[in-house]
């Protein structure tokens, strides 16, 4: 196992930069996710990582080595696809140690390594099928495995489970969860899915444009975000924003009838425009005296979403852990505590503390 090292990393595309001078430490035996919207970065990072694209400027050390002009053959990283990249005329034996086979490892060796890899991830039953005979999920099962038997310093993800059912990515993400804890590795994750990242890993790398906007454990960027972008990007539903005014010590919210806000943050002066920032899960909704509406509602079991629509244009979605008994014939109040409260800086989005 090696932790990685990122220090002020460039990707350049000709005159494009895509990439600006990134700084990351990722420790050894850490699960790292890589998250962000699509474009952001994130799998272009990874693939430089894996040297499979070239790094324009800066550095990347695997332990105390520095890779940055590495071959990806030399750097002790092992990758899995979105798509399985299995070859379709091997079993799921051949698959795993074709690699290692490539590389003149004897079989006796080989067997011994596929051996350990399919016990890890229960594919015991499935060694002399091929890509073909066997569920997406099976066949991500084997991609990893082929990783696995490698036994490489840094396992790399990129968006592994894109191509599976809801219900597969829900096992796979714990199978992959479960391989972590079992083998201990350092593993880099790349997802646009932010529940994936909150599921899976230690720390989150947040991606914007090619740029890190915050790093921390999935709990910290929740609770402590340090911008908008990062508040709303993280946590299921979004988190709802209010166009808000700054009056005193305390925030006028049209949006919400002219509600008034405190909060001890340092707000600036009288009239400044701020952003309000509530999660959905800190809300409650009653019909009552408001010009706030219903607008949809999603049943999803145990709990529900209300979207409600305000005079002024923002919707707000409100998980209500009861059948809601709103309707669409009255106003909707919405509370909540002002403690659950972010504010942001309306220009940059900073989160105001």
């Amino acid at each position: 196992m090696s932790g990685v090292t990122l220090k002020q990393v460039v990707k350049k595309y000709g005159d494009v930069e895509v990439i600006h001078g990134i700084d990351l430490e990722i420790n050894e035996g850490e699960f790292c996710v890589f998250v962000g919207p699509s474009g952001c970065g994130k799998s272009t990072l990874l693939r430089m990582v894996a040297g499979l694209e070239e790094t324009t400027d800066g550095q990347i050390s695997i332990g105390d080595r520095d890779v940055t002009r590495a071959d990806a053959s030399d750097r002790g990283v092992a990758m899995v696809f979105q798509t399985y990249a299995l070859y379709p005329h091997m079993t799921v034996e051949e698959n795993m140690g074709f690699g290692l086979k490539m590389n003149g490892v004897p079989k006796a060796e080989i067997d011994e390594k596929v051996g350990k890899a399919t016990a890890i991830l229960k594919l015991q039953d499935y060694l002399k099928r091929k890509p073909k005979a066997l569920s997406g999920g099976q066949r991500q099962r084997v991609a990893i495995g082929r990783a696995i038997v490698r036994g490489p310093e840094v396992f790399l993800f990129d968006e592994p489970l894109s191509n599976l059912d809801a219900e597969l990515r829900v096992d796979m993400r714990v199978e992959i969860s479960r391989l972590h804890d079992e083998i201990g590795a350092t593993m880099i994750y790349v997802t646009h899915d932010q529940v994936e990242a909150m599921t899976l890993a230690d720390k989150i790398v947040v991606l914007r444009a090619g740029y890190i906007e915050q790093v921390g454990s999935p709990l910290e960027l929740y609770r402590n975000p340090d911008n908008r972008f990062v508040a709303g990007f993280i946590g299921s539903p979004s988190m709802n924003f209010m166009n808000g005014v700054v009056e005193g010590r305390k925030i006028r919210v049209p949006a919400l009838d002219d509600r008034l806000i405190e909060t001890s943050v340092a707000l600036p002066g009288d009239g400044a425009k701020v952003i309000v920032g509530v999660r959905p899960q800190n809300l409650t909704a009653a019909n009552g005296d408001s010009k706030v509406r219903l607008d949809i509602r999603e049943h999803l079991g145990g709990v529900s979403y209300d979207y409600l629509v305000t005079p002024t244009g923002e919707r707000i979605v409100v998980e209500m852990k009861d059948d809601s008994t709103l309707t669409k014939e009255a106003g909707v109040v919405i509370s909540f505590s002002d403690d659950d409260v972010m504010v942001f800086e309306a220009e940059s989005e900073a989160r105001l503390r």
